[in-house]
Protein backbone atom coordinates (compact mmCIF):
# COMPACT_ATOMS: atom_id res chain seq x y z
CA UNK A 1 0.00 0.00 0.00
CA UNK A 2 1.37 3.40 -1.00
CA UNK A 3 1.74 5.73 1.98
CA UNK A 4 1.02 9.43 1.49
CA UNK A 5 1.78 12.59 3.44
CA UNK A 6 -0.15 15.80 2.79
CA UNK A 7 0.66 19.24 4.19
CA UNK A 8 -1.31 22.48 4.01
CA UNK A 9 -1.67 25.16 6.67
CA UNK A 10 -5.34 25.74 5.75
CA UNK A 11 -7.86 23.08 6.89
CA UNK A 12 -10.26 23.32 3.93
CA UNK A 13 -7.69 22.71 1.14
CA UNK A 14 -6.07 19.99 3.26
CA UNK A 15 -9.38 18.18 3.65
CA UNK A 16 -10.24 18.69 -0.02
CA UNK A 17 -6.94 17.11 -1.06
CA UNK A 18 -7.45 14.18 1.31
CA UNK A 19 -10.96 13.55 -0.06
CA UNK A 20 -9.77 13.90 -3.69
CA UNK A 21 -6.92 11.45 -3.12
CA UNK A 22 -9.31 8.94 -1.55
CA UNK A 23 -11.26 8.93 -4.82
CA UNK A 24 -8.34 9.12 -7.24
CA UNK A 25 -6.05 6.70 -5.41
CA UNK A 26 -8.23 4.40 -3.26
CA UNK A 27 -5.47 1.86 -2.64
CA UNK A 28 -3.18 4.52 -1.15
CA UNK A 29 -3.30 5.47 2.52
CA UNK A 30 -2.67 8.88 4.06
CA UNK A 31 -0.33 8.25 6.99
CA UNK A 32 0.11 11.90 8.02
CA UNK A 33 -1.63 15.25 7.60
CA UNK A 34 0.54 18.21 8.54
CA UNK A 35 -0.61 21.75 9.31
CA UNK A 36 2.71 23.49 8.61
CA UNK A 37 6.14 22.82 7.18
CA UNK A 38 7.93 21.95 10.43
CA UNK A 39 5.24 19.38 11.22
CA UNK A 40 5.45 17.99 7.66
CA UNK A 41 9.18 17.40 7.96
CA UNK A 42 8.79 15.83 11.41
CA UNK A 43 6.05 13.54 10.09
CA UNK A 44 8.20 12.60 7.11
CA UNK A 45 10.94 11.46 9.50
CA UNK A 46 8.40 9.54 11.58
CA UNK A 47 6.68 7.73 8.67
CA UNK A 48 9.00 8.01 5.64
CA UNK A 49 6.01 8.04 3.25
CA UNK A 50 6.21 7.01 -0.39
CA UNK A 51 4.81 10.29 -1.78
CA UNK A 52 4.39 13.81 -0.33
CA UNK A 53 1.87 16.46 -1.38
CA UNK A 54 3.21 19.78 -0.06
CA UNK A 55 1.64 23.21 -0.10
CA UNK A 56 4.29 25.72 -1.18
CA UNK A 57 3.23 28.56 1.13
CA UNK A 58 3.38 27.48 4.77
CA UNK A 59 4.67 29.35 7.84
CA UNK A 60 8.09 28.49 9.20
CA UNK A 61 9.35 25.87 6.78
CA UNK A 62 7.77 26.21 3.35
CA UNK A 63 6.93 23.28 1.11
CA UNK A 64 10.11 24.06 -0.81
CA UNK A 65 12.16 23.92 2.43
CA UNK A 66 10.63 20.54 3.28
CA UNK A 67 11.28 19.18 -0.22
CA UNK A 68 14.93 20.24 0.04
CA UNK A 69 15.22 18.26 3.27
CA UNK A 70 13.58 15.22 1.69
CA UNK A 71 16.28 15.54 -0.98
CA UNK A 72 14.75 13.26 -3.60
CA UNK A 73 14.18 10.33 -1.23
CA UNK A 74 10.52 10.20 -2.28
CA UNK A 75 8.45 11.93 -4.98
CA UNK A 76 7.06 15.32 -4.05
CA UNK A 77 4.01 16.95 -5.61
CA UNK A 78 3.66 20.65 -4.86
CA UNK A 79 0.24 22.17 -4.27
CA UNK A 80 -0.14 25.90 -4.84
CA UNK A 81 -2.52 28.67 -5.82
CA UNK A 82 -3.10 30.26 -9.22
CA UNK A 83 -0.54 32.92 -10.02
CA UNK A 84 2.21 31.66 -7.74
CA UNK A 85 5.59 32.77 -9.09
CA UNK A 86 6.93 29.23 -8.65
CA UNK A 87 4.61 27.81 -11.33
CA UNK A 88 6.73 29.08 -14.20
CA UNK A 89 9.84 27.52 -12.67
CA UNK A 90 7.98 24.27 -12.12
CA UNK A 91 6.85 24.19 -15.74
CA UNK A 92 10.38 24.84 -16.94
CA UNK A 93 11.81 22.25 -14.57
CA UNK A 94 9.09 19.66 -15.21
CA UNK A 95 8.27 19.32 -11.51
CA UNK A 96 4.86 17.88 -10.74
CA UNK A 97 2.39 20.24 -9.11
CA UNK A 98 -1.32 20.76 -8.52
CA UNK A 99 -3.17 24.08 -8.49
CA UNK A 100 -5.90 24.97 -6.01
CA UNK A 101 -8.80 24.44 -6.31
CA UNK A 102 -7.95 20.92 -7.39
CA UNK A 103 -8.92 19.71 -10.84
CA UNK A 104 -9.90 16.02 -10.62
CA UNK A 105 -8.59 15.30 -14.13
CA UNK A 106 -5.23 16.89 -13.34
CA UNK A 107 -4.99 14.94 -10.08
CA UNK A 108 -5.80 11.71 -11.94
CA UNK A 109 -2.88 12.38 -14.32
CA UNK A 110 -0.54 12.97 -11.38
CA UNK A 111 -1.68 9.82 -9.62
CA UNK A 112 -1.23 7.79 -12.83
CA UNK A 113 2.38 8.96 -13.14
CA UNK A 114 3.08 8.22 -9.49
CA UNK A 115 1.53 4.78 -9.73
CA UNK A 116 3.71 3.88 -12.69
CA UNK A 117 6.81 5.26 -11.02
CA UNK A 118 7.44 7.56 -13.98
CA UNK A 119 9.77 10.53 -13.54
CA UNK A 120 10.33 13.40 -15.87
CA UNK A 121 13.98 13.97 -16.80
CA UNK A 122 14.45 17.12 -14.70
CA UNK A 123 13.05 15.49 -11.55
CA UNK A 124 16.35 13.68 -10.96
CA UNK A 125 17.51 14.54 -7.41
CA UNK A 126 20.41 16.79 -8.50
CA UNK A 127 18.34 18.83 -10.94
CA UNK A 128 15.42 19.04 -8.53
CA UNK A 129 17.68 20.23 -5.71
CA UNK A 130 19.11 22.95 -7.93
CA UNK A 131 15.63 24.14 -8.85
CA UNK A 132 14.49 24.11 -5.21
CA UNK A 133 17.60 26.01 -4.13
CA UNK A 134 16.81 28.72 -6.69
CA UNK A 135 13.21 28.97 -5.48
CA UNK A 136 14.28 28.99 -1.82
CA UNK A 137 16.62 31.91 -2.55
CA UNK A 138 13.65 33.88 -3.91
CA UNK A 139 11.58 33.39 -0.77
CA UNK A 140 11.41 36.20 1.73
CA UNK A 141 12.25 35.09 5.24
CA UNK A 142 13.18 36.85 8.49
CA UNK A 143 16.85 37.15 9.35
CA UNK A 144 18.25 34.20 11.30
CA UNK A 145 18.28 35.06 15.04
CA UNK A 146 21.58 35.76 16.78
CA UNK A 147 20.41 34.47 20.17
CA UNK A 148 18.08 31.86 21.65
CA UNK A 149 16.13 32.55 24.84
CA UNK A 150 16.26 29.66 27.30
CA UNK A 151 14.97 29.17 30.80
CA UNK A 152 17.44 28.26 33.57
CA UNK A 153 15.52 28.24 36.83
CA UNK A 154 14.04 31.73 37.26
CA UNK A 155 16.48 33.19 34.77
CA UNK A 156 15.91 33.74 31.05
CA UNK A 157 19.31 33.22 29.50
CA UNK A 158 20.26 34.60 26.09
CA UNK A 159 22.42 32.02 24.32
CA UNK A 160 24.41 33.16 21.31
CA UNK A 161 23.64 30.94 18.32
CA UNK A 162 27.37 30.79 17.53
CA UNK A 163 27.94 29.12 20.93
CA UNK A 164 25.39 26.33 20.38
CA UNK A 165 26.92 22.85 20.09
CA UNK A 166 23.73 20.87 19.55
CA UNK A 167 20.00 20.85 20.31
CA UNK A 168 18.06 17.79 21.42
CA UNK A 169 14.33 17.23 21.70
CA UNK A 170 13.13 16.85 25.30
CA UNK A 171 9.41 16.11 25.27
CA UNK A 172 7.70 19.44 24.49
CA UNK A 173 10.93 21.35 25.06
CA UNK A 174 14.37 21.48 23.47
CA UNK A 175 17.59 20.96 25.40
CA UNK A 176 20.31 23.27 24.12
CA UNK A 177 23.92 22.31 24.79
CA UNK A 178 26.27 25.25 24.36
CA UNK A 179 29.70 26.56 25.25
CA UNK A 180 30.11 29.40 27.74
CA UNK A 181 33.70 30.57 28.37
CA UNK A 182 34.99 27.13 27.43
CA UNK A 183 32.57 25.29 29.72
CA UNK A 184 29.77 23.07 28.41
CA UNK A 185 26.37 24.21 29.66
CA UNK A 186 22.78 23.36 28.88
CA UNK A 187 19.37 24.97 29.09
CA UNK A 188 15.79 24.32 28.05
CA UNK A 189 13.88 26.12 25.32
CA UNK A 190 10.09 26.09 25.41
CA UNK A 191 10.09 25.72 21.63
CA UNK A 192 9.83 22.12 20.32
CA UNK A 193 12.76 21.08 18.16
CA UNK A 194 10.63 20.71 15.03
CA UNK A 195 9.61 24.39 15.33
CA UNK A 196 13.10 25.53 16.31
CA UNK A 197 14.40 24.11 13.02
CA UNK A 198 12.73 26.92 11.11
CA UNK A 199 14.75 29.45 13.15
CA UNK A 200 18.17 27.88 12.56
CA UNK A 201 20.27 28.65 9.50
CA UNK A 202 20.66 25.37 7.56
CA UNK A 203 24.07 26.57 6.42
CA UNK A 204 25.22 26.40 10.06
CA UNK A 205 23.17 23.53 11.53
CA UNK A 206 22.51 19.97 10.41
CA UNK A 207 19.76 17.68 11.57
CA UNK A 208 21.21 14.21 12.19
CA UNK A 209 18.26 12.56 13.93
CA UNK A 210 14.58 13.31 14.31
CA UNK A 211 15.42 14.57 17.80
CA UNK A 212 18.90 16.10 17.27
CA UNK A 213 20.29 19.13 15.41
CA UNK A 214 24.02 19.87 15.61
CA UNK A 215 26.17 22.85 14.67
CA UNK A 216 28.08 21.80 11.55
CA UNK A 217 31.31 23.43 12.77
CA UNK A 218 31.21 21.28 15.92
CA UNK A 219 31.27 17.94 14.04
CA UNK A 220 34.71 16.35 14.25
CA UNK A 221 34.02 12.97 12.64
CA UNK A 222 31.37 10.37 11.81
CA UNK A 223 32.01 6.77 12.83
CA UNK A 224 30.16 3.77 11.42
CA UNK A 225 29.71 0.67 13.56
CA UNK A 226 29.47 -2.96 12.51
CA UNK A 227 25.66 -2.94 12.85
CA UNK A 228 25.18 -0.16 10.28
CA UNK A 229 24.74 2.61 12.83
CA UNK A 230 26.66 5.87 12.94
CA UNK A 231 27.93 8.14 15.71
CA UNK A 232 29.21 11.70 15.59
CA UNK A 233 32.18 12.88 17.58
CA UNK A 234 32.12 16.59 18.41
CA UNK A 235 34.84 19.20 18.69
CA UNK A 236 33.20 21.22 21.44
CA UNK A 237 31.76 18.43 23.59
CA UNK A 238 32.67 15.01 24.99
CA UNK A 239 29.17 13.83 23.99
CA UNK A 240 28.55 11.59 20.99
CA UNK A 241 25.41 11.84 18.86
CA UNK A 242 23.56 9.08 17.05
CA UNK A 243 22.93 9.63 13.34
CA UNK A 244 19.69 7.99 12.23
CA UNK A 245 19.48 6.17 8.91
CA UNK A 246 17.82 8.97 6.87
CA UNK A 247 20.76 11.27 7.66
CA UNK A 248 23.71 8.93 7.28
CA UNK A 249 24.07 9.92 3.64
CA UNK A 250 25.19 13.38 4.79
CA UNK A 251 28.52 11.88 5.82
CA UNK A 252 30.43 10.32 2.95
CA UNK A 253 34.17 10.06 2.52
CA UNK A 254 35.58 11.77 -0.57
Amino acid sequence: MTRLLIADDEPAPREQLADALALAWPEARIVACAEHGADAWDQWLAHEPDVCFLDIRMPGLSGIDVARRIAGRCPVVFVTAHGDHALQAFDAGAVDYLVKPLDPARLAQTVARLRQGLQRPASAPEALQQLLAQLAAQQRRPAWPDTLQAGVGKEVRLIRVEDVIYCESDSRYTRVVYSDAGKQCEALLRTPLKDLLAQLDPARFQQVHRSVVVASAQIASALRDDEGGMLLRLRGSPDTLTVSRPFQGLFKGQ
